[in-house]
C-alpha cells in the first residue's frame, strides 16, 4: 500500500466498503490469503446492540476458515425449533441437535462478540488495514482497476486506487446505488418490535419457539449470556413510539417474565424485506451480504448468506490478484451465489407464511396441514430434519461438469471430519489449509502425476494431500492425514482423487489414474 499524509492508503489490491461482520469476514479471509486490502467505514466501533442472532453449521465452518476457532466468540447450541398454534398446539418442529461437518446445526450468538472476534483476527494481518470515518462518494472503473473517492468527517475528498472494490455496506448500499443495481423483491407490510433482554436470575429457554398466533405472531429464542429475544408483530394502528414505551414492552413480555427480572438491551421496530439484486457484480465491483440480498429473518439465514458470499469470493480475488487465475474466474461468483441466495429467500418467505397466519381460518388450514405432514415419513423428514433447506451446491461456475459418482457431488461442499495429522487430531479443513488441494483418498495423489504437472499445480496455488484410512500409515513425501471419522476416505472414495477449492467446494473428482487429466482440466478452468 502507498499511504497519503493522513495515513490512508492511496493504493490497494482490494478496497472493501463497510466493516460490519460480512466485510470483516472478507478481510479476515483476504488476510489469510495475503492480499493487500483496505477496509473503510463511516463508524469506528462495533454497534453494541445485538442484531443478527443465528448461525448454522456452514456459517461456523466459514468462520473457522477465517481463523475463528471454537473459543473465539460465545455461541449457544439450539437443539430444537418448535412451532405452536393457539388452536392446534405444537404443529411442527425441527431437529437442530447434533453436528454437521464438526459444527452444531444451529447456534445463537451475540453479534458484538462475533464482530470483535473478527476485528481481532483482521488486525493480525499486516496486509489488511481498516480506516474509519470515511464514506464512499463515487468511483470510476477502467481496465486497470477502480478509482474511488472517499469523503472524511470534515468533508475532504481522498482518492484510492484499487484493483477491485467490494460493497459490504449493508441494505442501503452506496456501492449498489452507484453501479445502478435495482433491489427487486418484497417489503412486508407488517412492522415488528424486536426486544433483546438479559434475565437477572432465571435460565432462559433452551430452544427456539414460534408462537404462530394470528393476533400477534411471536418468535422467541435464547442467546448466550442469559439473553433472550422476542419479536412481536405490530397490529394495524400500532405505532413505533407506542410499542417501544417501557410499559408496552412490559405488557408484551408479561406471559414470560416480570419486567423487573430483565435488563432490556434493545427495543426497536423493524420492517422485514425479501430482496435480491439481478447481478452481484459489475466489472471490477462486487456486492456481498445485505448489499446484494436481504433475507427475512424467519430461517436465520441473513448473516449466513453474507458469509457464504465472502467464502466464495475471497479465494477467487486472491487467486486473480496473485496471478494464479484469470480475471474471468471472478465471473463465477455471481453464477454460483445468486441462485442459492434466491432459494434461501424463497424458503424464508415460505416460513413467514407459517409464522404469520392472517386469520384463524388460515391458521387452522396451514397449521393443520403441517401437523398432518408429520404422519407422512418423507414430508416429516423434509421438515423435521431440515431437508427442505436448499443445499449449498451449484451446477454452473468454477467446477468441471461431469457425471456424479455415488457419494460425490461436484459443486457441493467436501465434508469435514477429524483426522490425525503430524501426531495431532485436527479438523480436516485445518489440514487442507488455504490451498486448491488435490486430495487422494487411500492413495498418494502425486502417484499418477509427472514432475512438470506437479510444478504447474503448485505454481497455481495447488497443494497435495493424502487422506488415509483409519490405521493407514503415511508415505514418504506427500502431506498425510489419517481419517478418524470415516467421512473422507471411506470405501466409496478409496482409490480416487478429488480437487477441493479453498472454500471447500468439490471442483473435480475421478479415479486416481485420471489425476493428470483432472489437474489439466482444473488448471484450464482457472
Amino acid at each position: 500500500m502507498t499511504n497519503g499524509s493522513d495515513g490512508l492508503p492511496r493504493t490497494t489490491d482490494v478496497l472493501v466498503i463497510g466493516f460490519g461482520p460480512v466485510g470483516a469476514a472478507l478481510c479476515a479471509l483476504l488476510g489469510r490469503y495475503g492480499v493487500t486490502t483496505l477496509a473503510v467505514d463511516k463508524v469506528a466501533g462495533v454497534m453494541l446492540a445485538p442484531r443478527a442472532i443465528a448461525l448454522d453449521n456452514e456459517a461456523l465452518r466459514i468462520l473457522q476458515m477465517a481463523g475463528l476457532g471454537e473459543g473465539a466468540f460465545e455461541r449457544l447450541a439450539i437443539p430444537e425449533v418448535r412451532m405452536h398454534c393457539p388452536y392446534l398446539g405444537q404443529f411442527g418442529q425441527a431437529n437442530t441437535s447434533g453436528t454437521i461437518d464438526g459444527h452444531p446445526k444451529l447456534v445463537t450468538f451475540y453479534q458484538p462478540d462475533l464482530e470483535h472476534a473478527l476485528r481481532r483476527q483482521v488486525a493480525a494481518y499486516p496486509c489488511v488495514a481498516f480506516h474509519s470515518g470515511y464514506e464512499l462518494v463515487s468511483f470510476t472503473q477502467s481496465d486497470a482497476g477502480v478509482t474511488a473517492q472517499l469523503k472524511d468527517g470534515a468533508g475532504e475528498l481522498h482518492e484510492v486506487a484499487a484493483r477491485y472494490l467490494i460493497g459490504a455496506d449493508g441494505a442501503s448500499s452506496t456501492v449498489r446505488g452507484l453501479i445502478g443495481q435495482g433491489f427487486e423483491g418484497q417489503t412486508y407490510p407488517e412492522d415488528w418490535l424486536i426486544v433483546d433482554a438479559i434475565r437477572r436470575e432465571e435460565k432462559a429457554i433452551d430452544h427456539v419457539e414460534f408462537l404462530c398466533h394470528p393476533d400477534r405472531p411471536t418468535p422467541h429464542m435464547p442467546a448466550p449470556g442469559g439473553r433472550e429475544r422476542w419479536e412481536f408483530m405490530l397490529k394495524p394502528g400500532e405505532t413505533k413510539e407506542e410499542m417501544e414505551r417501557p410499559e408496552k414492552v412490559a405488557e408484551l413480555l408479561a406471559p414470560w417474565i416480570a419486567p423487573e427480572d430483565l435488563v432490556i438491551e434493545r427495543k426497536a421496530v423493524y420492517r422485514f424485506h425479501a430482496r435480491c439484486c439481478e447481478k452481484f457484480q459489475q466489472g471490477r465491483v462486487f456486492l456481498v451480504g445485505d448489499a446484494a440480498h436481504i433475507t427475512p429473518p424467519f430461517v436465520g439465514q441473513g448473516l449466513v448468506a453474507g458469509l457464504r458470499d465472502v467464502a466464495n469470493l475471497g479465494w477467487k480475488l486472491a487467486w486473480v490478484v496473485r496471478g494464479q487465475a484469470s480475471p474471468a474466474l471472478l465471473d463465477s461468483y455471481d453464477t454460483e451465489r445468486r441462485p442459492h441466495a434466491r432459494k434461501m429467500i424463497g424458503l424464508a418467505k415460505l416460513m413467514g407464511h407459517l409464522v404469520m397466519p392472517r386469520n384463524i381460518f388460515k391458521a387452522l388450514a396451514v397449521h393443520g396441514a403441517m401437523r398432518l405432514c408429520r404422519f407422512i415419513p418423507l414430508l416429516r423428514r423434509q421438515l423435521e430434519e431440515l431437508e427442505i433447506k436448499p443445499p449449498n451446491r451449484f451446477r454452473e461456475g468454477c467446477l468441471i461438469k461431469g457425471r456424479a459418482r455415488q457419494g460425490v457431488c461436484r459443486g457441493a461442499l467436501l465434508p469435514q471430519g477429524f483426522v490425525r495429522h503430524q501426531g495431532q487430531i485436527r479438523p480436516s479443513d485445518e489440514v487442507l489449509g488455504d490451498h486448491l488441494t488435490l486430495v487422494g483418498f487411500g492413495i498418494d495423489p502425486r502417484q499418477y502425476l509427472d514432475g512438470a504437472t506437479q510444478a504447474r499445480w503448485e505454481a497455481r496455488g495447488g497443494a497435495f494431500l493424502q487422506v488415509g484410512l483409519h490405521g493407514q500409515r503415511p508415505g514418504a513425501d506427500t502431506a498425510f492425514a489419517e481419517d478418524l471419522s470415516d467421512v473422507l476416505a471411506n470405501n466409496r472414495s478409496r482409490g480416487t482423487v478429488m480437487v477441493s477449492r479453498p472454500d471447500r467446494v468439490i471442483m473435480h473428482d475421478g479415479p486416481a489414474q485420471t489425476a493428470q487429466r483432472l489437474v489439466d482440466e482444473c488448471l484450464q478452468a482457472l
